[in-house]
């Protein structure tokens, strides 16, 4: 029994949230949300709000409730999302490119066989 949880356009580049969610794929869900709460980072803040949402809705499923510690994470995927581009002015006259990246962030969490 898995279940899903996406956060869609979050405002963070798709390489440094990758960083943190290698850390919590594979472990058991509660070891996954103590060690994503340790890392100071955003990203490990964005996807702590999608791994809570993904346990919930495990926990609160009506045909088949699952309790949190029977949890762990099968997939934490972070996608590229659209990307704002803007400019900068720089010397002389020309222009730098900023591109403002965004990420889609999806935890699947099953239960321990």
């Amino acid at each position: 029994m898995e279940k899903t949880a996406i956060s869609k356009y979050v405002r963070i580049s798709p390489s440094k949230a990758r960083e943190v969610a290698r850390l919590i794929q594979g472990k058991p869900a509660l070891l996954a949300m103590t060690t994503v709460k340790l890392i100071p980072r955003k990203a490990a803040r964005l996807i702590e709000k999608t791994l809570k949402s993904a346990i919930a809705n495990a926990e609160n499923d009506l045909d088949n409730r699952v309790d949190r510690s029977d949890l762990y994470v099968k997939e934490a995927v972070i996608d590229e999302g659209p990307t704002m581009k803007r400019f900068i002015p720089k010397a002389r006259g020309s222009a730098g490119r900023i591109r403002k990246r965004s990420s889609h962030i999806r935890i699947v969490v099953s239960e321990i066989e």
